[in-house]
């Protein structure tokens, strides 16, 4: 009994993510990857070098290595970022063409119908 508890309590509390179109999925994956702000930072330092960083990007966060990785990993899985393992460092840059797409993915949300309403 106790176990079935948990089991039923699992299935009401599934958010159900699927049942909506895959536009409004890809959308709330890339915001909820952008919600933090160091993300944004990585984001942000990246852009700003215009190139592949070998070195430690742990050196320009106020944040400890292993959750800088973490949300290094966050990036890459989904696909804003590469990193390439060169020796034992690992390469980080931006993938320019991820990095579009979820731009205009955000952009077009924001542009649906939005311009008229005067509430």
């Amino acid at each position: 009994m106790f176990a079935s508890y948990f089991i039923n309590a699992k299935i009401m509390t599934y958010a159900k993510t699927d049942a909506f179109d895959s536009d409004l999925q890809d959308i709330a994956r890339i915001a909820k990857t952008l919600s933090h702000p160091a993300r944004l930072a990585i984001i942000k330092y990246l852009a700003e070098c215009n190139k592949c960083i070998s070195g430690d990007i742990a050196n320009e966060l106020p944040l400890s290595r292993t959750t800088v990785s973490q949300h290094l990993q966050e990036l890459k899985n989904l696909g804003l970022i590469d990193g390439e393992i060169d020796g034992v460092k690992i390469c980080y840059c931006l993938n320019q063409k991820n990095i579009l797409n979820a731009r205009d993915k955000i952009q077009s949300f924001f542009n649906l119908g939005f311009s008229g309403c005067n509430c």
